[in-house]
Parts: structure tokens; sequence; C-alpha cells
């Protein structure tokens, strides 16, 4: 399983030769739209956490140009399908076998609404297991007791959490919630993209490493193979 970062909380998995987009956001960041050709991206299925422009703005375009089908709760996949998009809709405490793995759709605490301001169903991450490797995608949540339901099914590998606070929790909550889930290796995401969620990456990385925790903070483009 290969892991690559793209801002934000953009991120692209290889799993069994399959390509699959996490949250495309890029061309609308100004952090990643030069480092990053949106229309050279590969996909075979595209995940969206939930529908604010900040996770969707790329999902159409990438949609119709590779006929990547579309995972997300009932509501953004409705809306997806209506564009003429092929979609899979799922709901919370669901899962499905892919082709390249097996994923669950989990709570998240936030909220969801497409850029025009029609609803966006509510909002979730994903429990993905594949190539004996198993990783969970907060999306953007507060920390929630919830996570401690992951656990019990799955053992998790890698730990992708928001860790930009204001909008999702931030770096405290974020080791609370590793704790949670029990997974020491996590990947930050959805900081820094603009002022409200700026992280100070020294402080945070100090506050993982003395609750023993591991945080990789990639630079966009960079990719781990777990």
């Amino acid at each position: 399983m290969k892991i690559t970062y793209y801002g934000h909380n953009s991120l692209a998995l290889e799993i069994k030769g399959q390509h699959i987009l996490v949250d495309p956001f890029i061309s609308g960041n100004e952090l990643a739209k030069d480092k990053v050709d949106v229309d050279s991206l590969k996909a075979d299925y595209i995940l969206l956490t939930h529908a604010h422009q900040d996770h969707i703005l790329d999902a159409a375009n990438i949609a119709r140009r590779t006929g990547a089908i579309i995972v997300s709760n009932f509501e953004i996949a409705t809306y997806y399908e209506k564009k003429g998009i092929e979609v899979h809709p799922m709901n919370h405490g669901g899962s499905w076998k892919f082709d390249f793995g097996n994923v669950k759709y989990v709570t998240a605490i936030h909220t969801s609404s497409f850029p025009d301001g029609s609803y966006g169903g509510q909002p979730g991450g994903f429990v993905i297991e594949g190539e004996h490797k198993n990783i969970y995608i907060a999306g953007d949540t507060a920390l929630t007791m919830d996570m401690k339901l992951i656990p019990l099914r799955t053992k998790l590998d890698l730990a992708i959490l928001p860790i930009g606070d204001n909008f999702t929790m931030g770096i405290d909550d974020a080791i609370i919630a590793s704790d949670f889930v029990q997974c020491d290796k996590v990947l930050g995401v959805h900081y820094d993209t603009f002022g409200y969620i700026e992280i100070d990456h020294e402080e945070a990385k100090r506050k993982f490493y003395d609750a023993n925790k591991d945080l990789m903070l990639f630079e966009i483009g960079e990719s781990i193979d777990l």
C-alpha cells in the first residue's frame, strides 16, 4: 500500500494496482496547485469524507476524465450520480469489499454541505483494509468516543488524522485520538492550508514524541509505503 500526500486532506492510495484518491482539493489549494498536476492524476475510485469545497473541489472533473467511481455517503453519492458520474453510496457503520480491499464508513463529528448550500449528508471517515495493511482516514472531525470502536474490529497500521484545530481537532486531541484507535503511527493532515489552521510543526512533532508516538508531516507529493 502506497500513500501520497497532495496537501490539506488530499491523498492518493495505491492498493492492489488500484488508484484511490481521497478528498481531491488541489486546484484551489495555493500550497498544492503548482506542485501537483491534477489533470494527470490516476483514479479508479474517489473517496469523499464530506461535501465541503475543500474536500470535493476536483472530484467531478477527475471522475469524468478517469471514469472513477465516487464513494461517499448516500447524499453525496446521489449528488454526483445526478451529474452522470458512477457512484457507490455508503452510510455509517456499513462496509463494502471493493476490488482493492474492504472499506468501512465510520463516524466523524463535523458539518457537511455543498458549496451551493445544499445538504451533503453526515460527514464520515474511512477504515480501509487492503494488502494486509489497515488505515484509518478520519476526515474532518472532532475527537469522538466512537473512535474507540475502530480497534475492536481492525488493528490499524496508520491513522490519518486532522491536526489543524479550529475546524477539526488539533494536536492535543489528535494524540488522544491515536490512543482511542490504538495506533501510534500518525500522518497529520488538514493543516497550514489557510490561516485558521496553521500549526507549529516542531511543537506538534514534539508533543507526539513526548507521548511516545510518531507524527509524520509530509511535504506535498511525498509518499510512504506501508
